[in-house]
């Protein structure tokens, strides 16, 4: 028997809340505009999540309530949208974060690639689950992580150490030059930062 998980695009949910009622604008689109406060055209007013710009997941939603509700109590609200991971949760999972080469191709910035297979992994081979791969995206000049994206069992546990490291503007040098336990699946992350940054792999 096989399961699997299925997410169907999403529509913002404003219809019938009443919003023209007390002047919320809302787009073409039903999403709800916001200043970086998440503050809407009505100062009082605030919203989050599928409402508002941005990939409806709840992780992101759960962050924007959290930056919403300190920014209305003085403090700054920060968040990089770039650093907010997504997972497709099949087996193996799909998981990235930042930029795709077809996104930085368009924009026409330099960058450099590194990969590493789970065929290559020593935990991945022990439990015989060698499907995937990890792809690191870094600029050409600066090394900096522009993007990381995975295919693997774990690789909605793994984006997690991506989307840290990218949130604190480490380069694939930074990755690669930490120790990480062996074996882990987490070692074909540090492989392909090797591999990004000095042109080849360890261990494949």
């Amino acid at each position: 028997k096989q399961w699997y998980q299925r997410r169907v695009r999403g529509r913002p949910f404003t219809s019938n809340l009443g919003l023209d009622n007390i002047g919320v604008t809302v787009d073409n689109r039903g999403k709800i505009p916001v200043n970086e406060r998440f503050q809407t055209n009505i100062k009082n007013i605030y919203a989050i999540g599928d409402v508002i710009d941005g990939p409806m997941l709840a992780h992101k939603a759960e962050d924007e309530g959290i930056i919403c509700v300190e920014g209305m109590v003085g403090g700054v609200p920060h968040i990089n949208y770039d650093c907010v991971p997504s997972v497709v949760y099949t087996h193996p999972e799909v998981a990235w974060v930042g930029k795709s080469e077809e996104q930085l191709k368009e924009a026409g910035v330099p960058y450099k690639v590194g990969t590493f297979p789970m065929a290559a992994n020593s935990r991945s081979k022990t439990n015989n689950d060698v499907d995937g791969m990890v792809k690191v995206i870094a600029h050409k000049e600066t090394d900096r992580l522009l993007g990381i994206h995975i295919v693997c069992s774990v690789a909605g546990e793994l984006i997690n150490e991506a989307a840290l490291a990218m949130e604190y503007g480490a380069s694939a040098e930074d990755i690669a030059r930490v120790c990480h336990a062996h074996p882990t699946v987490s070692e074909a992350l540090k492989e392909a930062c090797v591999a990004a940054y000095a042109g080849k792999a360890i261990n494949f």
